[in-house]
């Protein structure tokens, strides 16, 4: 939280945040994934990666899927949230 907040002195139009889930109990990932929210509801570009999938596309406008480091999958978040490929392959089976 303290990098964050360190980031958005500046007055950035965009951030990048590298695994900002990492090693966080899941209360806390709650907490940050709400704080990215308002920063992108304030008109700051927010880029994340992350391997939180679910939690990342519930925030998102547009994702992508890499594999071996290439683009895999890519479309807006809240048709890939619905995409039976990454259900089954990163967000858990129904």
């Amino acid at each position: 939280m303290l990098a964050i907040a360190r980031a958005l002195m500046s007055n950035p139009k965009i951030l990048l945040l590298d695994e900002p889930s990492l090693g966080l109990a899941p209360l806390i990932v709650h907490d940050i994934f709400q704080i990215i929210g308002e920063i992108k509801k304030e008109g700051t570009t927010v880029v994340i990666v992350e391997q939180n999938a679910l939690q990342t596309l519930k925030i998102a406008d547009y994702g992508y899927v890499l594999e071996l480091g290439e683009i895999h999958i890519s479309g807006p978040a809240s048709t890939l949230i619905k995409d039976e490929r990454l259900i089954s392959a990163y967000l858990g089976t129904k």
